[in-house]
């Protein structure tokens, strides 16, 4: 049961670091249209378009990938405690 929770925990912490990178490629021109930039787009992308549809962007700074960011570590420190409890 611990090494299942470590994995998803793991798996959710790489989920973050993916797009934090992928956030971070909008900053260089053409990083996102490069092979690795459409595999995290199509990896990234499904995710951060929700939060696309709630918050939009305020002039030209989007905050909703800080926003899934964030709600992603939550889920991710409520799974381990839910899953300690138990």
């Amino acid at each position: 049961m611990v090494q299942i929770v470590s994995l998803i925990s793991f798996g959710l912490s790489i989920y973050s670091f993916a797009l934090i990178v992928y956030i971070l490629m909008s900053w260089f021109p053409g990083a996102r249209e490069s092979q690795f930039g459409e595999i995290l787009g199509k990896i990234c992308e499904p995710y951060l378009e929700i939060f696309r549809k709630i918050i939009p962007p305020i002039g030209m700074i989007d905050f909703s990938p800080i926003v899934a960011i964030i709600l992603l570590q939550f889920a991710r420190q409520g799974f381990l405690q839910i899953a300690y409890m138990l």
